[in-house]
């Protein structure tokens, strides 16, 4: 179920959630996360599961970084990229996919992420993308589960064509702590 799907809200929550993990990224890893801040409760191979109460309101969430990135033309300068799966329990949102693409998306133009020979088409707006549909992202996370890895494909608003792999070592069992941890 989603309290948010799509734009305005749904966007603002996922570009403050990634200005807060980059930030705590910098940091070591801890036991658990106080306040506001998310924190590292566990690394899984390429995938860490991270949480966070702001507000009082838990908020659980697996996180990866591309293990390649690809740009065309040839070294182009970005911000990091990053994607995760978010649990919020006080909003009724569980597994809702977001990426952060580490620029701003091409205006009106979409994301692809393949996993294997399936395709999945993200909608994108600034430097964010994410599903259309919590039965598209249903599938993408199933197909996650099972696959190896993962390749996004987007282009920047300057043109700048993206490919970043992101492995998928360690996701079931983020995904699996990010769920116990936010009931």
């Amino acid at each position: 179920m989603r309290a948010i799907r799509s734009g305005g809200p749904r966007l603002a929550i996922v570009l403050a959630w990634a200005i807060c993990l980059i930030s705590a990224l910098g940091f070591p890893s801890a036991a658990s996360a106080q306040g506001d801040q998310p924190g590292l409760l566990v690394q899984f191979a390429d995938w860490g599961t991270y949480f966070a109460a702001p507000g009082g309101k838990k908020v659980c969430f697996a996180l990866s970084r591309p293990t390649t990135s690809k740009t065309e033309p040839v070294g182009r300068k970005r911000d990091q990229p990053y994607l995760f799966i978010s649990n919020r329990p006080a909003e009724n949102v569980r597994n809702e996919v977001s990426l952060i693409i580490g620029y701003p998306f091409k205006p009106s133009s979409d994301a692809t992420a393949e996993i294997g020979t399936v395709k999945f088409v993200l909608q994108t707006q600034n430097d964010g993308a994410w599903f259309r549909s919590a039965t598209e992202e249903t599938r993408f996370i199933e197909a996650m589960r099972k696959g190896a890895d993962v390749t996004v494909k987007g282009t920047s608003g300057r043109g700048t064509a993206t490919t970043d792999q992101f492995s998928l070592k360690g996701l079931s069992q983020a995904l699996d702590r990010a769920d116990r941890e936010c009931k």
